[in-house]
């Protein structure tokens, strides 16, 4: 009974420390996002990481798209942080595509995240950006399940 004891303590003191580090990183990209959003327009992309690191870019931009600050986040802890990416001052986003010389250099991660900056901005740009949640796969498979079901029902009133 007593190592239950002291195992749950562990995990409670693993999940405060968590709750803890996550809100310093949350507290990091509001500052970041402020110092950026001073110079203009902010374009943030993201690839979610469930497994692999997990990433976001942020690029402040000109009245034209023109780069003015860039930086990245990338990594699988919370204990990642902002990194100034220079190579990208002074670039037009409209051109962060997969066939960008300055995007393919980066990992995959990167530029998955770049290009979801791009068309972000492009969207917001033409004014056609909705932000649409992205269903999580368990949720998808219930939603199937249910109308599976539907049909199965409708197939047996019109029998």
């Amino acid at each position: 009974m007593n190592a239950m004891i002291v195992l749950g303590s562990l995990v409670l003191a693993a999940y405060a420390l968590q709750i803890m580090f996550g809100l310093r990183q949350i507290k990091h990209f509001n500052q970041v996002y402020a110092v950026l959003r001073r110079q203009g327009r902010v374009a943030i992309g993201r690839r979610a990481g469930k497994v692999k690191s997990g990433t976001i870019v942020m690029f402040a931009l000109d009245k034209e798209g023109r780069v003015l600050d860039a930086r990245k986040m990338q990594g699988v802890t919370v204990a990642a942080r902002f990194k100034k990416m220079p190579a990208y001052i002074g670039k037009d986003i409209h051109y962060f595509d997969s066939y960008n010389p300055l995007v393919r250099q980066e990992n995959k991660l990167l530029q998955t995240a770049i290009e979801d900056a791009r068309e972000v901005f492009l969207r917001t740009e033409a004014g056609v950006y909705k932000d649409v949640p992205k269903a999580a796969p368990l949720v998808d498979v219930g939603l199937h399940a249910k109308l599976l079901l539907a049909r199965l029902k409708l197939q047996f009133k019109k029998s």
